[in-house]
């Protein structure tokens, strides 16, 4: 993973969650697109073992 993956991770998830939080700045990137399902996935999960354990 590239230098700063982690901001970029933190921007996307934002955005999965519907806090939009901007694209990151130069020399970040923003996910790809198939990063950014992965991610979807990974958070819908997690908040169905949420419900789960409520």
């Amino acid at each position: 993973r590239k230098r700063g993956y982690a901001v970029s991770i933190v921007k996307a998830g934002m955005k999965v969650i519907g806090r939009d939080a901007g694209p990151v700045r130069a020399p970040l990137t923003d996910l790809t697109d198939a990063e950014i399902a992965e991610l979807s996935a990974l958070v819908s999960r997690v908040a169905e073992v949420e419900k789960l354990a409520a």
